[in-house]
């Protein structure tokens, strides 16, 4: 029988594995590509407001253009790709429900096609652009850089995968929790000046960070219970304890709805220096948009809302929950089982999803807001998305901790 000793060297070498790759991971963003003008190349995309963002989950990566700068992007793309064809392809469906491990297998070897397929067009895009700052920019370069870009993707997707499997936590989302931690120093950076503000200045930045904070873990640990009974509980509904329930999180996406419409409501920036000056009127819509913050966050907060049900759509099926229910000889109290049942779940959905979506917004424009409002733009350099995406990851890292401990004493318990 293992002793606790023995669990207990589990679970550290699952940490060292997990800590080795991510290192390895990090060291091949700065392995750079040679023919390139680096310097003059980074010091060109300080105000670049799409290249900013995505350096948030490369960790730098499109400031480098090394062999790991598109990191885990391609990989996360095909993800919710895929899930999307799940959803909207019969046949994939029918393949992930009834065909068991086998099924899910298949799903995930289509994933890894969409992640070469998008790897391989990304570096194309990344090619053409960086054209100025190239050497000699030809089709021997560009072909190199392809296969550079993509063979270093295709090695994040495994390290992510290997992590999920031998490690500890979620692969993709541990890499993207590493990345924005590299990127604090130099987001400190912007706060060298710190002491040429008040007390009351530096008070209130550290009280919101601790509102911020707080709201981030009151968002991802939510959840509304809808309790279910089975056939022999039917005459004990008012008796009905708390412990068989569905649990039904508050925002079902995660930081991923801040992260699609961020990366939309980037594009306008990105379209005016790619605009020429004849299309005048194009670019005068842009800079309304841009300008005007009335107009920018209702479109903002529309996208948020719109990504969230989206995202909850690919999670959730009420008609799934449903038949999987029946199938347990299990119902809700007081709805009948079928589409009574889809209804009722597919109703508190839109209800949670409604509300999580408000936060997200809430919390996303909180700096703004708070800087508008004091005239200080310090407030604007905190990183929300960040934080959302470092408190997410963390907590569920750390459940995933405890469940494998407890999970262990249990096996430990019954031998």
């Amino acid at each position: 029988m293992p002793t606790k000793m023995e669990y207990k060297n589990k679970l550290t070498t699952k940490v060292i594995i997990t800590i080795i790759i991510l290192f390895i991971s990090r060291i091949g963003i700065f392995i750079p590509i040679p023919g390139i003008d680096h310097q003059g190349f980074s010091n060109n995309l300080v105000d670049n407001k799409i290249i900013n963002f995505l350096n948030i989950f490369s960790g730098g990566g499109f400031s480098t253009i090394g062999v790991f700068s598109l990191g885990i992007i391609p990989y996360i793309n095909s993800s919710i790709i895929t899930k999307l064809l799940v959803k909207l392809v019969p046949q994939l469906e029918e393949t992930q429900k009834n065909e068991g491990e086998i099924g899910k297998q298949k799903i995930i070897q289509i994933t890894r096609y969409f992640t070469v397929i998008w790897a391989i067009i990304q570096s194309l895009s990344i090619s053409i652009w960086i054209k100025p700052y190239t050497f000699n920019w030809n089709n021997s370069f560009i072909t190199d850089l392809i296969i550079i870009l993509t063979t270093g993707s295709i090695i994040m997707m495994w390290f992510s995968e290997l992590i999920t499997e031998y490690g500890i936590g979620n692969g993709a989302s541990l890499i993207i929790f590493q990345n924005i931690i590299s990127n604090i120093p130099k987001n400190l950076g912007n706060y060298s000046n710190i002491n040429t503000y008040s007390l009351l200045t530096i008070t209130s930045i550290s009280t919101l960070c601790i509102i911020i904070l707080m709201v981030n873990i009151l968002i991802q640990d939510s959840k509304r219970k809808v309790n279910i009974i089975s056939t022999k509980q039917l005459g004990e509904i008012n008796n009905l304890g708390e412990q068989n329930y569905i649990p039904l999180k508050l925002n079902q996406g995660g930081v991923m709805p801040i992260v699609f419409a961020s990366a939309v409501i980037a594009l306008p920036q990105y379209a005016m220096y790619n605009i020429s000056q004849q299309e005048s009127w194009i670019r005068t819509i842009i800079k309304l948009i841009l300008t005007n913050n009335v107009i920018y966050l209702s479109i903002y907060s529309i996208l948020i809302v719109i990504f969230s049900f989206f995202y909850s759509s690919i999670i959730l099926n009420p008609e799934e929950i449903s038949e999987n229910l029946q199938k347990m000889g299990a119902s809700l109290p007081n709805i009948r089982p079928g589409q009574e049942t889809v209804k009722y779940l597919q109703r508190i959905i839109n209800k949670l999803t409604l509300i999580g979506s408000l936060f997200l917004f809430f919390i996303a424009q909180l700096p703004f807001i708070v800087s508008k409002t004091t005239q200080l733009n310090i407030f604007q350099g905190l990183g929300t998305t960040s934080l959302l995406i470092l408190v997410g990851v963390a907590i569920d890292t750390a459940k995933q901790i405890q469940i494998y401990i407890i999970s262990e004493q249990y096996d430990n318990m019954m031998e």
